[in-house]
């Protein structure tokens, strides 16, 4: 017996508990969550939002401003969202299953594996952009991006250890210097004079710029799948979750926009070159290793995302689960390299589709505490065979959720006329609103 379950232990966690609950005893503190944190929700995506806004003529107060707003509305999100990871065990494609059925939680499961992979591919284009604004690199971008997009793959064989130990040691500790070199340098430049320019941008079109970015970039939508390894104490979460908001996504996109105003370079690949140069000076090579370790670990989580989606489907084997959608986030690369704006569509895209599978579990998990069986909610995994085919009220509101942010975001060609108010935020709450209204219609029609 004791033989037998020592191999079911081994065959569970090279599968990196993709299908099961993950227990306490392999649960990490809150350093190595937020490190990890720091990792995801930073890097040059955020500092290049600094940039993107200084070149639509935000001034410095208005990208404070919004900031602090968007902040707000992202931890509102966040927090219950990361928290319920811990309480659950279980990743986010794997907790839809009660919630949304047999159908509807293969929906979401590949929406999150696609828009994970359209992340990983962006991570690869934005690394071959700033490594061609070092270097002189006789290839082309597309396919630097590609190449770069497969060597990037190798930590995810390792399953959530490889990941969470290469941001926690490495790249968020290089992330955390270099920002706070390129932060002070840029601000000894900056006359206290930017604070008092008149906007030329009406705040609302502000904040709807801002906004898009700042919880594109860091609201993930399956904050479950790397926080069911976090210990299940709220201040556990609330802590390391607030330090690296703040500094991804305020002194990050503040630098930027500092450094876009000293130098008025706004064009993504010279703006990736002159981050790096700007903090480490003519040391070339070392520029190159900061922008590969911190694109590297981003590019961690967006794998291991999609890998734990398409997991919830089929049992594959993981290394050749892996390398698949490698490849196919190399092609992701290739076809957003020929994309002007590849970093605002995938960002609207992640915050307003993602999100909304789960503001509904979040939903569910207040009925549940309300009516005393949370403890119930989300305690084992059903099997596929055990639901049912489609549980309409969740995927209603998910499908009505997705759809006014994905019109309001500005992703449709043609339909910038509805590109208003914080698209994430309004997608949010009509999931919200549709859901809680069909959850007590279902009820009431029960109970009669």
């Amino acid at each position: 017996m004791d033989l037998e379950h020592s191999r079911l232990g081994e065959a569970i966690n090279s599968n990196d508990h993709t299908t099961d609950i993950v227990p306490l005893s392999e649960r990490r503190g809150p350093l190595i969550m937020g490190l990890l944190w720091i990792t995801m929700v930073t890097g040059f995506p955020a500092v290049l939002s600094g940039f993107f806004w200084y070149q639509h003529g935000l001034t410095l107060i208005q990208v404070l401003l919004c900031s602090v707003i968007s902040l707000v509305i992202l931890l509102a999100y966040s927090i219950p969202a990361c928290h319920l990871g811990t309480m659950s065990g279980q990743t986010y494609a794997v907790m839809t299953r009660s919630l949304f059925g047999r159908i509807g939680s293969i929906l979401v499961s590949i929406n999150v594996a696609w828009i994970s992979l359209a992340w990983y591919g962006l991570a690869a284009l934005l690394l071959a952009n700033g490594l061609k604004g070092i270097f002189e690199i006789p290839i082309d971008t597309m396919m630097l991006s590609v190449i770069i997009a497969i060597v990037m793959s190798v930590n995810n064989l390792f399953g959530f250890s490889g990941v969470a130990n290469f941001a926690g040691y490495l790249a968020a500790p290089v992330l955390i210097v270099w920002i706070a070199l390129t932060f002070f340098k840029a601000l000894q430049h900056t006359p206290v004079a930017v604070l008092s320019v008149e906007p030329h941008v009406a705040m609302p079109q502000a904040l709807t710029l801002v906004s898009a970015l700042i919880i594109g970039n860091t609201a993930w939508g399956n904050e479950p799948d790397y926080w069911r390894y976090a210990k299940p104490r709220i201040m556990f979460t609330v802590i390391p979750l607030t330090i690296s908001i703040a500094i991804g996504q305020i002194l990050f996109p503040v630098t930027g926009w500092m450094l876009a105003r000293e130098t008025g370079i706004t064009d993504f690949q010279e703006a990736s070159g002159l981050m790096t140069r700007y903090a480490l000076g003519d040391a070339s090579y070392l520029a190159a290793l900061v922008l590969i370790v911190t694109y590297w670990g981003l590019n961690d989580a967006n794998l291991y995302a999609s890998i734990n989606g398409v997991a919830n489907l089929k049992n594959y084997p993981r290394k050749a689960l892996t390398m698949v959608l490698t490849v196919i986030g190399a092609l992701a690369s290739a076809l957003l390299s020929k994309n002007s704006n590849a970093m605002e569509t995938v960002c609207s895209l992640s915050s307003t589709v993602l999100p909304c599978a789960t503001i509904i579990m979040m939903a569910e998990w207040i009925l549940a505490k309300k009516a005393n069986r949370e403890k119930d909610l989300f305690s084992t995994v059903p099997a596929f065979s055990e639901l049912p085919a489609i549980k309409w009220p969740a995927v209603i509101a998910f499908a009505s959720g997705s759809a006014l942010g994905i019109f309001t975001s500005g992703v449709i060609p043609g339909l910038d006329l509805f590109k208003v108010g914080v698209s994430s935020l309004q997608a949010w709450l009509v999931t919200l609103i549709v859901y809680l209204l069909l959850r007590k219609t279902e009820t009431a029609s029960r109970s009669s």
